[in-house]
């Protein structure tokens, strides 16, 4: 009897595998560290090896697979419901081998180098706007604190600090005010920091077909196409645009029962920072459609259709709506490949 399936905890220095047969059960268990880890599947004839997509397991899994190896990753969501008893590494593998056994559950592409460069280039602008915006909202209250109100905008936050700090009748004491300006400087810098990771993406976005398809969506720009492409992969994976809104978690939370049927808000599943990102790219579009509508100029069905909505149900709910709606248009583009039509006018398919 020879193992066809091994489940593996991830971890940074100690390793828990299960080798199972072809009928999932386990046949020989391995605590490793990490040295060990990293040759334990080299000699071994093609496996199925099962991990929970969670921190590390992108780079295992290209490793594996550079071996030979059929890599599958299940989100850690899914894996939760199947680990019986008390919290430990045994407990986790045999649940990832249960996991595995469920048909109804999607797994998670490995993802290549660039897509996890370009997820990190967002992380570190995600970590340098919150730095900034924590800095701006600081200056902010210590120069309130002396009567000093500084205007709305991140942008003339710079240049109204700089006139308190040359303003010689406020009570700002002087060894304050080179503490203030050391901080504005590093507001530049932070600035500076965050417009060099726009121009990277910019330049990787510059070689990617699909990216220059995606940006050609209305509320689709550079951060949105390129964070699309580095989480989400091909588009083609999906069965069908309703699948791809779900996995974004644009689609309502549904609580049924029998005949009666209830629908909430959003699951909110999936990467929170690229469906806010496509949440605010509806936003941009619904309050630019508005104002072409009071300008009198024409509209195409799609900006009129999320006006209705807007009319009818709320703001928020037509940029919800208008997302969901443009994610199905994201993957229609990539499933026919063919550019963005803004006159398209979606059809029920023939029964």
């Amino acid at each position: 009897m020879h193992a066809t399936t091994v489940a593996i905890d991830l971890a940074k220095e100690v390793f828990e595998l299960a080798f199972a047969d072809g009928q999932g059960r386990v046949i020989e268990r391995k605590r490793l560290s990490r040295r060990a880890f990293a040759r334990v599947l080299e000699r071994r004839p093609p496996l199925r090896v099962l991990m929970e997509a969670c921190g590390s397991a992108h780079y295992w899994g290209r490793r594996f697979e550079r071996q030979g190896h059929a890599v599958r990753l299940i989100p850690a969501r899914d894996v939760r419901p199947y680990v019986r008893g008390n919290k430990t590494d045994r407990h986790d593998v045999a649940g990832i081998l249960e996991a595995d056994r469920c048909g109804d559950i999607h797994p998670v592409p490995v993802k290549t180098p660039g897509q996890q460069g370009i997820q990190a280039q967002h992380r570190l602008r995600e970590h340098l706007k919150r730095e900034r915006t924590a800095t701006i909202n600081l200056l902010r209250g210590i120069l309130r604190e002396f009567g000093l109100a500084i205007p709305l905008g991140a942008s003339r936050v710079p240049a109204a600090v700089r006139d308190a700090l040359e303003d010689g009748d406020n009570e700002l004491p002087m060894a304050l005010r080179h503490s203030v300006a050391d901080q504005v400087q590093r507001l530049a810098q932070l600035t500076a920091d965050m417009t060099a990771i726009e121009s990277r993406l910019a330049e990787s976005a510059s070689r990617d077909v699909a990216v220059q398809r995606y940006r050609s969506v209305p509320g689709i720009g550079l951060l949105t196409a390129t964070a699309l492409r580095a989480s989400a992969g091909d588009l083609s994976r999906f069965r069908n645009g309703r699948q791809f809104a779900a996995w974004l978690g644009l689609t309502p939370r549904e609580h049924s029962s029998g005949h009666k049927r209830r629908l909430g808000g959003l699951t909110k599943r999936g990467d929170v920072y690229l469906r806010t990102l496509l949440i605010h790219g509806a936003r941009a579009v619904l309050q630019a459609a508005r104002v072409k509508q009071r300008r009198g100029q024409a509209l195409d069905p799609l900006r009129q259709w999320a006006l209705a909505v807007q009319d009818t149900r709320g703001h928020n709910v037509a940029a919800c709506a208008l997302a969901n709606k443009l994610a199905r248009r994201l993957w229609a583009m990539e499933h026919h490949g063919h550019a963005f039509d803004p006159g398209h006018v979606s059809q029920r398919p023939a029964t």
